[in-house]
């Protein structure tokens, strides 16, 4: 071992500042305050610079995470983003959401190397600086950097069918090779899942509000409030003005479970009370525009991120009481370790091993109680997970006047059904090769409506690629036509 390598090993994780639990139970704003300056080239400087950069292997992107930290180490704060931005249209979303714990950081060098005292240190914190360096460049020129130069039309044009982040991956890549691009999106606003789904306290809206003008910047055109299968098929659109078609549509249909009493009132899917906790009504369907009554006792049943979305959004719309209920142990949970700490920190109650078997209600309709069973761990299952099992005659009640169901999501199986000659598999899955081409020569997919609900990078990896085989798709058609001769 080198004495740099040595050097720098011997140097401690610098902590990432994040708002008091007490003070930030009462608000929106971000958990997590980030670097400052000196802390982060500090934290960059714990990066050993490894040749075989297995950081860079296990990110869906391939950042070039060892570059950019030179840089940053030197205090080039603005290459340290741009390199980010060579291979990554969402550096600042994914800096934030990603697991890197099961990515990046989890094959960092730094996290399980032998120092000569024995003493242990985590990985370098590589998303909180992927997020740093890039805030950084988007304060100093108020806004995404533009492309040097915009280039000359091409005179195609590309439907992208959802504004989530593989559908917005498709068009900056599409925008910048000159093609025309029009987004689809059901909800009012662009952005699916960055908006509707992640709430403010762990990524705030202008990231996202910021990029969308940027994009538009590039002549990217928005068209929300359309639901593609019923407002508009993607027949038509291949018969009218368009070349190709990408279809990001994701995974928003939220699972159910199927129990008595589901239909109560009060008892919500995961995303319909995420939205109504965290948007504002004129951001949201007309359906979804009355706000959410006061909460008291709130049970979210789930393991996941989504659910801790949930417990957390709870305890700062008012409720008293939060209880997650979960079926298998913490060791089994899918999502990321350090939402669960932030939860337990804002006073979130875990029933581990339980799981409900009926929703309990009042005369009028109301919810009133979750009646759950205790549970203990059996053989492993298809998922490699042990199995719960039910521990008969353990049933209890856990009060509440609100629930939210976080069990996972389904792709929409409406897109597949409406456009001929369209794949899918029985779970509404797009089936495509790849590089994203889907069975209908000039439809391509990506994203959580092909790979079942994932993350926002992959969704993002799967953009990139499709945008690629979308623009080499257009070069074997015929010279484009004037619109309005089709």
């Amino acid at each position: 071992m080198t004495h740099e390598v040595q050097r720098r090993l011997s140097i401690s994780v610098q902590p990432v500042p994040k708002q008091k639990a007490e003070e930030r139970i009462h608000n929106f704003e971000e958990t997590y305050i980030g670097f400052d300056l000196n802390a982060a080239k500090i934290e960059a400087s714990r990066c050993i610079q490894c040749p075989s950069a297995p950081c860079q292997e296990a990110c869906p992107v391939h950042n070039d995470i060892p570059g950019a930290f030179n840089l940053l180490e030197e205090g080039d704060v603005i290459g340290a983003a741009n390199k980010f931005r060579e291979t990554s249209n969402l550096p600042e979303m994914c800096g934030r959401l990603c697991p890197q714990e099961n990515l990046c950081e989890g094959a960092c060098v730094v996290g399980f190397a032998i120092r000569p005292d024995g003493r242990k240190e985590p990985p370098v914190t590589i998303g909180k600086l992927e997020a740093f360096v890039t805030d950084t460049q988007r304060r100093e020129l108020d806004g995404y950097p533009m492309p040097r130069y915009m280039p000359q039309p091409t005179g195609r044009h590309i439907a992208v069918v959802g504004a989530g982040p593989a559908g917005l991956a498709v068009a900056e890549q599409l925008a910048d090779k000159g093609h025309g691009v029009t987004v689809y999106e059901y909800w009012p606003e662009p952005g699916g899942v960055l908006v509707y789904g992640i709430p403010n306290f762990k990524m705030r809206k202008e990231i996202v509000d910021q990029y969308i003008a940027h994009l538009e910047a590039m002549g990217v055109r928005f068209i929300c409030n359309t639901y593609v299968g019923k407002d508009v098929t993607i027949d038509t659109m291949l018969q009218g003005e368009f070349d190709a078609v990408f279809v990001g549509t994701g995974a928003s249909l939220g699972n159910e479970m199927e129990l008595e009493g589901e239909h109560l009132k009060g008892v919500h899917k995961a995303t319909d009370f995420l939205v109504r906790g965290n948007l504002a009504p004129e951001q949201l369907p007309v359906h979804l525009r009355e706000p959410l009554p006061p909460p008291h006792n709130v049970v979210v049943v789930g393991g996941g991120d989504t659910s801790m979305d949930c417990v957390r959004t709870a305890i700062r719309i008012g409720a008293e009481n939060v209880t997650l209920v979960y079926r298998r142990t913490e060791a089994e949970m899918l999502g990321r370790g350090e939402e669960r700490k932030n939860a337990r920190e804002e006073g979130v109650n875990f029933e581990m091993l339980t799981n409900p078997t009926r929703f309990v209600g009042d005369e009028h309709g109301n919810v009133t109680g979750v009646e759950c069973i205790r549970m203990e761990l059996g053989e492993p299952d298809e998922s490699g997970r042990r199995r719960p099992v039910p521990m008969k005659g353990s049933e209890f009640i856990i009060p509440a006047d609100t629930v939210a169901i976080a069990i996972g999501y389904g792709a929409d199986p409406l897109v597949p059904q409406t456009t001929s000659g369209l794949k899918s598999n029985r779970k509404a899955l797009i089936q495509i090769d790849d590089s994203g081409r889907t069975s209908r020569p000039g439809v391509f997919a990506g994203g959580d409506n092909v790979n079942g609900a994932d993350l926002v990078v992959t969704a993002l990896a799967d953009g990139r690629r499709a945008a690629e085989a979308i623009d080499e798709y257009l070069g074997t058609l015929p010279p484009p036509r004037n619109r309005n001769e089709r």
